[in-house]
C-alpha cells in the first residue's frame, strides 16, 4: 500500500507527521509514504531520522491550507496546497489512499471535488472508530453534514454498515439511531421517519434506537445520527475523557495516601488510558466518496499519525470503496 500523505496538516506541522511516517515505515504498516509538502523543510526534517529512504517521498507542495481558511474557498484558490496535492496523488493513481490532519471541511471538498460522490450516494460522511466497553464501534456522521433527512440518515446506516462489515469482518453489523429515547416514536420528525425507514430496510440489521447514555456500551456497531449531533457527541466524550483523566491526577497527587495507591491502580490506570486514547485509532474514513481519505485530529501527535497510516492502508486493502460501489450498484 502506498498512502498520500498531507505533510503540513496538523497544528504541530510537519513534525508529527514526519516522524509518524517514519513509525510507520518501520512497523512496515505501509509500503511507501508519499510526504507531500513544503520539500525543503521535510527533507531537512527527515535527515533527523534512520529509515529506509526508498520507502519515503518528498512531493513538493508550495502552499498551505490552514484551519482559519474558508473549506471550498481553500480548495479552489490553493491549487497547490499540500493538501490538495495529496488528493491529487490518489486519484492519480500514484498513491492507494490519503491521509490530512489538516482542515477536516477542506479535505472533504477536496476529496468530494477529486473523486465524486459514489453513484448512488447523496452526501458522504465522516466516520470515527470510537471505543466502547466491549469493542469498536463506528460512528457517523461526525460532522460533514449538519442538516440530515431521514434518507441521508439510511444511506449513513448503509454506509457505516458496509465499513464495519469488510474493515472488521463481521457479516451482519448491529446498527442503531441515536436518539433521544429507545421507543420508535421518540425524537423530533427525521428521527422517527429514519426508524421507520431503517426498521424496513432488508439490507441492515437494525437494532433500533439508542440514547446517549448507550453509545460507550457496545451494543451494536454502528452508530448513525446527522452531522451535528455526531461532532457534539465525539467531542463531549474527548473532553469527558480528558477530565475524568485530570480529576484522577489531581487526586493521586494529594497526600502520600493517594499515591500509594495510584501505584497500585497503575496497570488499571494504564489500561483505561489506552482504550480511550484518540491516537491508538488514528482517523476518521470519509465515506461514500470515490476514493479513500482519511482525516485525522488536528493536534494529531506522531503516534496519531502513524496509526492513521495503518488505517488507511487497511481500509484501502480491504476494497471497502470497490464494495461500496457494488452495494449502491445493485440498489433500484
Amino acid at each position: 500500500m502506498r498512502i498520500a500523505l498531507d505533510a503540513f496538516g496538523s497544528d504541530k506541522a510537519p513534525f508529527p507527521e514526519v516522524e509518524g511516517a517514519v513509525l510507520a515505515i518501520k512497523e512496515d504498516y505501509c509500503e511507501q509514504i508519499l510526504l507531500v509538502g513544503d520539500a525543503d523543510v521535510l527533507n531537512a526534517e527527515l535527515e533527523k531520522y534512520f529509515y529506509d529512504k526508498k520507502r519515503i517521498r518528498v512531493v513538493h507542495a508550495a502552499e498551505r491550507i490552514t484551519m482559519e481558511d474558508h473549506a471550498a474557498t481553500a480548495v479552489r484558490s490553493k491549487k497547490d496546497s499540500s493538501m490538495v496535492r495529496t488528493v491529487e496523488l490518489h486519484k492519480a493513481g500514484e498513491a492507494d489512499a490519503a491521509l490530512s490532519a489538516g482542515n477536516s471541511g477542506a479535505f472533504m471538498a477536496a476529496s468530494l471535488l477529486a473523486y465524486g460522490r459514489i453513484k448512488g450516494v447523496e452526501r458522504p460522511a465522516i466516520a470515527v472508530t470510537i471505543p466502547t466497553q466491549v469493542h469498536q464501534e463506528i460512528l457517523l456522521d461526525m460532522g460533514a453534514n449538519v442538516d440530515c433527512d431521514a434518507r441521508n440518515l439510511v444511506q449513513f446506516a448503509q454506509l457505516g454498515s458496509i465499513y464495519f462489515s469488510y474493515l472488521y469482518q463481521v457479516p451482519q453489523p448491529r446498527v442503531a439511531l441515536l436518539n433521544i429515547g429507545e421507543e420508535s416514536a421518540k425524537g423530533n420528525n427525521i428521527s422517527r421517519e429514519a426508524h421507520q425507514l431503517l426498521s424496513t430496510a432488508k439490507d441492515l440489521n437494525f437494532i433500533g434506537n439508542i440514547e446517549g447514555k448507550d453509545v460507550l456500551k457496545g451494543i451494536c456497531d454502528v452508530v448513525v445520527c446527522d452531522g451535528f449531533v455526531g461532532n457534539v457527541v465525539l467531542k463531549t466524550i474527548e473532553g469527558a475523557v480528558i477530565s475524568i483523566f485530570d480529576i484522577l491526577k489531581e487526586q493521586f497527587n494529594k497526600d502520600w495516601i493517594a499515591k500509594f495507591g495510584a501505584m497500585l491502580s497503575y496497570p488499571v490506570y494504564r489500561y483505561l488510558k489506552n482504550k480511550l486514547d484518540h491516537t491508538e485509532y488514528g482517523g476518521a474514513l470519509l465515506v461514500g466518496l470515490n476514493g479513500t481519505s482519511i482525516v485525522s485530529h488536528g493536534r494529531s501527535n506522531a503516534k496519531a499519525i502513524k496509526n492513521a497510516i495503518r488505517m488507511a492502508g487497511r481500509t484501502a486493502q480491504s476494497g471497502f470503496v470497490q464494495h461500496t460501489k457494488e452495494y449502491f450498484e445493485r440498489m433500484p
